[in-house]
């Protein structure tokens, strides 16, 4: 429990409007996106700088009380859960893009900025910043980079890491910590930066983002394959791969995902098809032609049951906001929907699909199946219902034994989501007892007393 004194002290140095302490408004932001995960927090602040942070830090630290950041509540693993109460810092006050240099090819953040607001900014300015994660309308940029976020792009242009160049941070004992610049090269000390992205705020509170640019493509074209067979649809992804055409996006649906997204959003998708791929190549104009043509070519000799041309960018537009309604869709239909995002090597994708199909009817479970094929990176969701003891039994099973083979095949069990809560056994069992000491002593060394974050990535007594 927070002492009246630590609250004053935040009190004075935030104002009353910035420090949370209502019950009624604590229970709301002790959730994130993943299901059953829930925790109160004492109280909830929301700084506006980094100066704010660094008070609050210092104020954590003084009192050994838990801090645990928090953006817009989007993490799907629990990773802004605050399973020891105390402190939620929430950074969605800090929303200022800082600067835009056209100069340098850069975009600096503060960490709350939503993520399709900094890609409509630079985009108005004739420059492009390529992440996308399927809650870019209401994800931040500090949420992303904590996580290492993907998207639907991240097959040609990579994911969060691939852009951020620079970090402002506030490490646990309260002290500003700059690391990374403009400069494109940079291989001075310790690559501070790489350790920081996807640590899940266990290691530092980010306050500010520097990102790359890059210039937008000048040219793109959008597929729309059905299949008759899922096996035939993974089949497809890997012969594009292997015939060197990298799309900028290459997304699956499952018959499960395409019926509950056509119910929701109604846009003619065919019920009756095992599955579909959304395909966009996009680049220098003659590169499109090419590419597209060898796209149509693969798709129609893999037995693709339909190929269709999305026939302006508004249509293409239409078909890649269906596909990023997927999981809100299969969302709708039952109480609880437990979302992985296991990964393969894209060469084991069609016996993953074989493998997701057995295990749906060993364990006579409901599961849709979406995600970025092109990265061999899916995501396989029972729909189900969490006041059924025996259905979260048979759940749990099912993805125990999907990510043994996923392991077995060099997989991993996270492929953008990061680990949090929900998967720290899963971690356990992909880097091993040296894997989770390493890490430990990682942590030790930035937050010794160990109040940021706690709970996360590993357990305190794991091995």
């Amino acid at each position: 429990m927070i002492s009246e004194t630590a609250i004053q002290t935040l009190i004075d140095k935030l104002g009353k409007e910035n420090v949370i302490t209502a019950a009624e408004d604590l229970l709301v932001l002790g959730y994130d996106s993943t299901p059953g995960l829930h925790a109160t927090p004492d109280l909830v602040v929301y700084p506006t700088d980094s100066e704010q942070v660094q008070s609050v830090m210092q104020v954590a630290r003084d009192h050994k009380v838990p801090i645990t950041p928090r953006g817009s509540g989007t993490g799907l693993s629990g990773g802004s859960i605050p399973v020891d109460g105390g402190i939620v810092i929430c950074l969605n006050k800090m929303d200022k893009i800082l600067e835009i240099d056209e100069e340098n090819l850069t975009a600096t953040c503060q960490a709350g900025v939503v993520t399709l607001d900094l890609f409509n900014a630079v985009a108005a300015k004739g420059l492009f910043y390529p992440p996308d994660p399927g809650s870019q309308k209401i994800s931040t940029l500090g949420g992303n980079v904590m996580e290492d976020a993907g998207g639907l792009r991240g097959l040609k242009y990579g994911v969060t890491r691939d852009y951020v160049m620079a970090l402002k941070c506030v490490l646990p004992d309260g002290s500003l910590l700059s690391t990374g610049g403009k400069s494109v090269k940079d291989v001075a000390g310790y690559a501070f930066k790489d350790l920081l992205i996807g640590s899940e705020g266990t290691l530092a509170i980010i306050t500010e983002i520097t990102v790359k640019l890059i210039p937008p493509p000048q040219d793109k074209r959008t597929f729309l394959a059905y299949f008759d067979d899922i096996s035939i649809a993974g089949a497809a992804v890997s012969k594009i791969i292997a015939a060197k055409i990298i799309p900028s996006t290459m997304e699956i649906m499952d018959k499960a995902t395409i019926n509950c997204v056509e119910d929701y959003v109604k846009i003619g998708l065919p019920r009756e098809m095992a599955a579909l791929l959304l395909i966009e190549v996009d680049g220098h104009p003659a590169m499109v032609t090419e590419e597209a043509e060898g796209v149509e070519r693969i798709l129609r000799e893999v037995g693709a049951a339909e190929v269709q041309v999305a026939k302006d960018a508004e249509e293409a537009a239409s078909l890649a906001a269906a596909r990023r309604t997927a999981l809100s869709a299969l969302a709708r239909v039952s109480p609880t929907t437990l979302l992985e995002d296991a990964t393969v090597p894209r060469s084991m994708l069609a016996e993953t699909f074989t493998l997701i199909e057995r295990l749906t009817k060993k364990y006579a479970l409901t599961v849709g199946t979406f995600g970025h094929a092109g990265d061999g990176n899916l995501h396989p969701t029972v729909l189900c219902d969490e006041r059924d003891a025996d259905e979260m039994k048979r759940a749990h099973a099912f993805y125990d034994e999907l990510y043994e083979q996923v392991l077995a095949w060099g997989g991993t069990v996270s492929g953008e989501h990061g680990i949090g809560i929900a998967k720290k056994e899963y971690l356990a069992r992909q880097i091993g007892p040296g894997g989770v000491a390493v890490m430990k002593r990682i942590k030790q060394a930035f937050d010794p007393e160990g109040i940021l974050n706690p709970g996360k990535i590993f357990a305190d007594g794991q091995e």
